[in-house]
């Protein structure tokens, strides 16, 4: 939210469907685990609007992405997002990523990097595992949009690391919680069992 803020008030970023899909998708990923599950959408809502933004429309433009990345291969996904082949799936999308390549003002985040590895996970997710091929991937997109590709390699190295920690942290959340309620389920057998009867010689 923070990101958010200060991107919302400086005077070069622009709002792009990629960003929306990083918002969305990291919102979605750090908040796995949230009980209960279904305040999770008055969180997002209350995040997007405390930003003076819509929530419907990050969604939107988000699920539209989800759809686009699907009806591509990978390699045409990277050529599409590296500008090297322009594609007729999405003419919205395709004007915003030559905005972003002819803009040397643009204003680049870590959400807008989210976006561009979730487009790329949801084509091929054996892609984003293996290193070198994420790495090529990754370079062709930064050169094609004229990106930092020091910036953007580590913004996700930082946010792949934090998603494995998430990922560890909610295992050993399910473990603790089976041990109590293991626990829990003990107590109740033993305060329920019925009294031995007394022997003969009592």
């Amino acid at each position: 939210m923070v990101e958010m803020h200060l991107l919302s008030v400086n005077v070069d970023f622009r709002y792009n469907s990629i960003y929306a899909l990083g918002v969305v998708t990291a919102f979605d990923r750090f908040m796995q685990g949230y009980q209960p599950e279904q305040d999770q959408a008055s969180i997002f809502n209350a995040i997007i609007q405390a930003v003076e933004q819509d929530p419907q429309r990050y969604r939107q433009d988000a699920a539209r992405l989800q759809v686009v990345a699907q009806s591509l291969l990978t390699k045409d996904l990277i050529s599409w997002l590296s500008q090297t082949t322009y594609l007729d799936q999405d003419r919205d999308l395709q004007a915003q990523l030559q905005a972003i390549a002819n803009n040397a003002e643009f204003k680049y985040s870590r959400l807008f990097a989210i976006g561009l590895f979730s487009l790329l996970e949801m084509v091929d997710s054996e892609l984003v595992k293996d290193e070198k091929q994420r790495n090529q991937a990754l370079k062709a997109i930064a050169q094609g949009l004229h990106l930092s590709e020091e910036k953007l390699t580590k913004d996700l190295e930082l946010y792949r690391s934090n998603l494995d920690k998430l990922a560890q942290a909610l295992i050993v959340m399910a473990d603790m919680l089976a041990a109590d309620r293991k626990k829990r389920d003990q107590r109740q057998q033993k305060s329920t069992a019925p009294l031995a009867p007394p022997s003969n010689n009592e």
